[in-house]
C-alpha cells in the first residue's frame, strides 16, 4: 500500500483503514477515493422476462437472498424469520436462496427438520435468470452476520443488483448500507439478530403494496444516479488521471 501510488476502496471503512497507514504528506498529495461495487441496469431491466421457480404461487410475495451460504452470512436468521412467519400462520411469503456455500446442506437441512414449507433452496444460475427471478420477486434481503468490520468495510455486490433491479431491500447489520437504506428510502435496516423485527419487516412490505412499489422506485433512482457502472467507471478513470 505504501509503494503505491494511489488507492482506491470498495466502502468508507476500507478507505478509512487504508488512509490510517497512509502519512499526512502522502494523503495530501494523494488522497484516496471510494469506488464501490457497481448496479449493472444493462442486465436488470423493465423488459426482463420473469421467472417463478417451482414451490412459489402467482399470489406469493417473494423475498430473494441471493449469493454465498456462508459462515459470514448467517443465513440462519433468514431460518429464524421463516420460523416466525410459520408460527403466525403466514404462508403467502416466500424466501427463496438462490447460491451456494459451505453451510447450504445444514441450512436445507434444518429448513427440512422444523418443516419451513415457506423457504425455498435454488442453486446458483446465470445472471440473466437470476434477473428474471428479481423480476418476479418483491424484496431483496441483504444479509450479514453482525460483525462490527462488516458495518462500514464490505460493499456487498448482491445489495447492488437488488438495487439495480428495482427491488426494496432488507438489511440486518449496521452500517454504510443501512444507511443508504434509510437515507434514500429504498428498504428497512432491521435489528441485527432479531428475526421478530425481520418477520415484521416482510409483513409490512407485503401489507403496503404502495409503500413497496415506493421504495422500489427509490432503489432503481439510487441505482441510476449514485451507483450506475457507467458512473463508476468514470470515477475510476478521473482518479487514475488525477494520479499520472
Amino acid at each position: 500500500y505504501k509503494s503505491a501510488d494511489g488507492h482506491i476502496a470498495l466502502s468508507p471503512g476500507i478507505k478509512q483503514g487504508i488512509d490510517r497507514h497512509l502519512s499526512s504528506s502522502f494523503k495530501h498529495h494523494f488522497p484516496s477515493a471510494m469506488v464501490p461495487n457497481g448496479c449493472d441496469l444493462s442486465i436488470f431491466d423493465e423488459e426482463v422476462l420473469k421467472w417463478q421457480p417451482d414451490g412459489i404461487k402467482d399470489d406469493d410475495f417473494i423475498a430473494v437472498f441471493t449469493g454465498t451460504h456462508g459462515i459470514a452470512n448467517n443465513l440462519d436468521q433468514v431460518l429464524d424469520a421463516a420460523k416466525e412467519l410459520q408460527e403466525r400462520h403466514i404462508s403467502t411469503i416466500k424466501i427463496v436462496l438462490i447460491g451456494q456455500g459451505k453451510e447450504k446442506p445444514a441450512l436445507v437441512q434444518r429448513a427440512q427438520q422444523e418443516k419451513l414449507n415457506n423457504v425455498v433452496f435454488l442453486d446458483p444460475v446465470p445472471k440473466e435468470q437470476l434477473a428474471q427471478l428479481m423480476n418476479s420477486a418483491h424484496v431483496g434481503l441483504q444479509l450479514l452476520a453482525n460483525i462490527p468490520a462488516f458495518y462500514y468495510g464490505t460493499s456487498p455486490n448482491k445489495f447492488f443488483d437488488y438495487l439495480s433491479a428495482g427491488l426494496p431491500v432488507i438489511n440486518n447489520y449496521p452500517g454504510w448500507v443501512a444507511d443508504l437504506i434509510t437515507d434514500n428510502q429504498c428498504g428497512m435496516a432491521v435489528a441485527a439478530n432479531n428475526p421478530k423485527e425481520m418477520a415484521a419487516a416482510l409483513i409490512k412490505l407485503q401489507a403496503d403494496p404502495v409503500l413497496c412499489a415506493k421504495m422500489a422506485k427509490n432503489s432503481l433512482t439510487l441505482a441510476k444516479q449514485s451507483f450506475a457502472r457507467e458512473t463508476l467507471s468514470r470515477q475510476f478513470v478521473d482518479y487514475i488521471e488525477s494520479i499520472t
